[in-house]
């Protein structure tokens, strides 16, 4: 396994809108054993393929405290169950050091295909909705940002990007 360079705002990349996984194969499960591997590391709790700049439809998630939940969502389909919005501190592995409050569906219903490919469904509420939507975003070139007033859009871009000039 091994560990991928995470993009960070303000890179293009992290714009590109990913395609669908079509061949479920031996190089698809390495690049998503290398994502958890990513992601536990970094430490987070999801990490999408875009944001590792791979542009598949890939999602890898774990909300356990003892990472032994591995969930995989290839090809998400997302579909909110509730016009009830829940508000949610918001964090990202490509906006580091960054936390702001988005508003979210409550509950939805996900539609994804496993890392064999086989098709499953499930209905997410709690910080399990709020997670899976905050990745979908990124499979479409979203970012929590993109739900800030342009003020504080701008003040993250700024110090993210002297930060990089720093490096």
């Amino acid at each position: 396994m091994a560990i991928l360079n995470i993009l960070e705002f303000p890179d293009p990349r992290l714009r590109t809108i990913a395609k669908p996984v079509a061949v479920f194969d031996d190089a698809l499960r390495q690049l998503i054993d290398d994502m958890f591997e990513t992601m536990y590391e970094a430490p987070g709790i999801g990490l999408a393929a875009t944001q590792v700049n791979v542009h598949k439809r890939l999602v890898v998630m774990d909300l356990s405290e003892e990472k032994n939940e591995p969930r995989v969502f290839i090809n998400p389909e997302l579909e909110p169950l509730t016009h009830d919005m829940d508000q949610y501190q918001e964090g990202c592995l490509s906006v580091p050091g960054f936390y702001e409050n988005v508003d979210r569906p409550q509950q939805v219903r996900v539609k994804a295909l496993d890392r064999n490919g086989e098709p499953y469904e499930l209905i997410a509420e709690g910080l399990l909705a709020i997670c899976i939507q905050h990745e979908c975003d990124h499979l479409n070139g979203k970012l929590f940002v993109d739900y800030l007033s342009t003020l504080k859009r701008d003040r993250i871009k700024k110090k993210l990007e002297k930060l990089h000039k720093q490096q």
